[in-house]
């Protein structure tokens, strides 16, 4: 992780860093982004030498080679890299619902999951976030915060998670859910063989 940590952070130019304190705030286009910075590391916002190539970056910079200081370095350093882009293009988490009569609907701040229960069940949705439902059984996550939007959709996903046999349930788009075999099937399997031996 510390090999990352070296490795400046390109500030476009329509976002603006700033470092107050401990605090190290990036605003762009999508809005403004927050991130205490612990005492072991150190972030300077660079310009590019003088007739140089590219622009201004941030760079994060460590006290000591400890091990979990190094750890802190990267993990820091990827941190303020996604609140670069978080600020400019977001971060999308999409999901699928699957199973008959399943479906999604915002309604204000939540989203409402149709997801074979006796009444919906209600996800709020955080400052920050939208959530939107391009169809019945898509749901689209979008957000600057990139750990925010990940956990509102883990959080849509915990309230059904996709089960192995039918594959009913929510399920992030691309998810594989590996299928197995009901016991309708195995049983089947189990008397057709035994037959054969009674036989």
């Amino acid at each position: 992780m510390s090999r990352i940590g070296r490795i400046p952070v390109a500030i476009p130019d329509k976002v603006n860093v700033v470092q107050e304190g401990g605090t190290l705030s990036v605003q762009g286009p999508s809005g403004t982004l927050s991130l205490a910075i612990p005492s072991d590391l150190s972030v300077s916002i660079q310009a590019p030498a003088e007739g140089g190539p590219g622009g201004r970056h941030v760079v994060v910079q460590r006290a000591s080679d400890l091990k979990p200081v190094k750890a802190l370095h990267g993990l820091y350093r990827a941190m303020i890299a996604n609140m670069v882009r978080g600020v400019t293009e977001g971060f999308i988490k999409e999901l699928e619902i699957l199973g008959v009569g399943y479906r999604a609907q915002v309604q204000g701040q939540s989203l409402a999951l149709h997801v074979g229960f006796s009444h919906p069940v209600m996800v709020p949705i955080p400052q920050g976030i939208t959530v939107q439902t391009p169809k019945p059984t898509s749901v689209v996550v979008k957000g600057m915060d990139k750990q925010l939007v990940g956990q509102v959709a883990a959080n849509i996903r915990r309230v059904a998670p996709p089960e192995p046999y039918k594959g009913k349930g929510i399920k992030y788009a691309g998810e594989v859910i590996r299928r197995k075999a009901g016991k309708a099937a195995t049983g089947a399997k189990g008397g057709g063989a035994g037959g054969g031996g009674a036989g």
